[in-house]
């Protein structure tokens, strides 16, 4: 019998200029999800949290907090990208390309754009990526780049595993 899992990030060597992960699970963003992560934040503009304002705006009805959208495919990301990472050092950019709203459903994707070895530090290495969030109707609705330092596989410190109690150590 094998036992399969699927990896926590990768190390430098893992990544390849070109390659693209498709990450999963995808996320309905709910109107309770949204009002929350309002409250988190303290966004209290009533087109996020008011009904009757948002209804007289351009979009008709509310908008999702862009942020939240930013996040959700950031997390999405960070088993297949960085769950191995030493940091996160910069994003690059970030867009809003297509306004969210409550019920829409998220998926996304990261685009590998360069991978470079550390010409200071031999045992890391700096990786950077492009990833997207597209709705239900394939929209892309966030876009950002980022860099991240990562590992390479011989120089990563043991680590405990998230993922499982019985073997928690790699």
């Amino acid at each position: 019998m094998a036992i399969h899992e699927r990896p926590f990030g990768r190390y430098l060597e893992d990544f390849v200029v070109g390659d693209v992960y498709r990450h999963w699970p995808g996320k309905t963003i709910t109107e309770a999800d949204d009002h929350l992560f309002c409250m988190i934040t303290m966004n209290h503009h009533p087109l996020h949290t008011n009904d009757w304002f948002a209804e007289q705006s351009v979009q008709g009805r509310n908008v999702v907090v862009g942020n939240l959208v930013y996040s959700l495919v950031l997390g999405m990301s960070v088993p297949d990208v960085s769950g191995s990472a030493i940091a996160n050092l910069e994003i690059e950019t970030l867009q809003h390309k297509h306004p969210t709203f409550h019920g829409d459903t998220i998926h996304a994707e990261t685009r590998v754009l360069d991978v470079k070895p550390s010409s200071s530090k031999p045992d890391r290495g700096v990786v950077t990526v492009e990833t997207k969030g597209f709705n239900q109707a394939g929209d892309e609705v966030c876009y950002f780049r980022r860099r991240v330092l990562v590992w390479k596989r011989d120089s990563a410190p043991k680590r405990a595993r998230p993922y499982n109690p019985d073997d928690a150590w790699d």
